[in-house]
């Protein structure tokens, strides 16, 4: 006995044991129910919730930590679906493609992911980078840097000359011929080649540009750019090696084409017609709408110089109706999931989003709830999303109750993730 009690005595000591946390709530956010629960205390041991309980529960042990949010409203960590956590928009960002090395990117992606960690979202997924993304991820897990939970889809899949060509805007030199190991795709076997490629490299999930791009030194941001068959391809590939597809797309024939072959969400969705909102529904697929990148890159167009010339009337084009078909397909009864395409402005920006969403009818409680329980779902990560028993410590909260003034979660003055305080105000 006396044995026992020496080497717990010893585990404590020397912070083997884990500590006990305990968040005293003033007000949680219930993200099944979409309700607030008043006076809840959240145990946390490591990394995990252990219990929810009534009232403010104390403990007098030494291995025990209270943190007082009383004052607070607390809600789980949220989720952005669209990210670009390589990159942020400026007028060099074209220029940058031949000055910055991938050493110059992960530097300052680090500063992005934790801007984003700083701002309540514990997890991100990365829409699209150079690689530097994967790495990032990795960096993350291993606690080296700060930074929410990574998925990402290392380098998007495109087609000759489509939104995420990489060599799009270069002169005629520097364009040579980029196949499917840089992520571009021109028939069915370059397409089982180039997820296979990045499922290689390690990613987590498959995008492609099924449409033309805002921001792509490319004329056209809406016309089609993947056959039907080549998307049936990538989805089919990406189902053996256990990943999923992500779309981006503005126009509607690329959208129905992406949707109609197995893609489960589609990125932006601009010009979605009425046909594409029912296969949507059909399909549950899931519509990531990003109105914040819509808004910021008309008021960026507006700027001189900001924007090569042939982007501009693109973005005066696409950008002021992302939130107007939001809406729509939201009253249709599309399923939505909360995306931002944080980079295309500065992230930690990312909580705009909910203010958007909810200015045009969708209640607060299915925003955050679209940014919590939906998001995890389409991840498929089942301790993620709510404050539960059983589910990771990710935890946010702000000062006023978002249900009745959403515009406090572009201020989140605590965060926690994985059981560790990274924020509190």
């Amino acid at each position: 006995m006396k044995n026992l009690i020496f080497a717990f005595t010893f585990f404590i000591s020397f912070g083997i044991v884990a500590q006990t946390t305990y968040l005293h709530c003033g007000q949680l956010f219930d993200s099944k129910s979409g309700s607030i629960k008043k006076e809840q205390t959240i145990v946390i041991e490591g990394n995990l919730i252990t219990s929810v309980e009534k009232g403010y529960k104390t403990n007098e042990s030494s291995a025990t930590k209270i943190i007082d949010l009383k004052s607070k409203t607390v809600y789980p960590g949220f989720i952005d679906m669209h990210v670009h956590i390589e990159s942020e928009s400026s007028p060099k960002t074209y220029l940058n493609r031949y000055r910055l090395n991938e050493a110059d990117m992960a530097f300052d992606a680090a500063i992005y992911a934790e801007r984003s960690l700083m701002a309540g979202f514990t997890t991100v997924r990365d829409l699209g980078g150079s690689g530097v993304n994967i790495a990032l991820r990795n960096a993350i897990a291993k606690g080296k840097v700060p930074g929410p939970r990574i998925f990402t889809a290392g380098k998007t899949l495109a087609s000759t000359g489509g939104h995420g060509d990489p060599t799009n805007g270069n002169k005629s030199e520097l364009q040579g011929d980029p196949g499917p190991k840089q992520g571009v795709v021109n028939s069915v076997e370059d397409a089982r080649k180039a997820v296979r490629q990045r499922y290689k490299n390690g990613a987590d999930w498959i995008k492609i540009t099924a449409t033309g791009g805002v921001l792509s030194v490319a004329k056209s941001g809406e016309n089609p750019q993947f056959t039907k068959e080549e998307i049936a391809a990538i989805t089919a590939t990406a189902r053996d090696y256990g990943m999923q597809v992500a779309a981006h797309a503005h126009g509607d024939e690329g959208m129905y084409r992406a949707v109609s072959s197995g893609v489960k969400t589609i990125e932006h969705g601009t010009l979605m017609s009425k046909r594409t909102m029912k296969l949507m529904i059909e399909k549950n697929a899931y519509l990531v709408p990003t109105i914040t990148a819509g808004k910021q890159v008309v008021e960026k167009a507006k700027i001189p110089g900001y924007y090569p010339d042939i982007i501009v009337p693109k973005a005066l084009k696409v950008g002021p109706k992302i939130q107007e078909t939001f809406k729509k397909a939201y009253e249709m009864g599309v399923p939505i999931a909360f995306g931002t395409d944080a980079g295309v402005f500065p992230h930690g920006l990312n909580g705009k989003e909910f203010g958007y969403m909810v200015e045009v009818g969708m209640p607060a409680s299915e925003a955050i709830q679209s940014a919590t329980i939906v998001n995890a779902s389409i991840l498929e990560q089942d301790k993620l999303g709510q404050i539960k028993p059983g589910f990771y410590a990710d935890i946010v909260a702000s000062d006023q109750n978002a249900l009745v003034d959403i515009k406090t979660l572009e201020n989140i003055t605590f965060v926690m993730k994985n059981g560790e305080v990274f924020k509190h105000n």
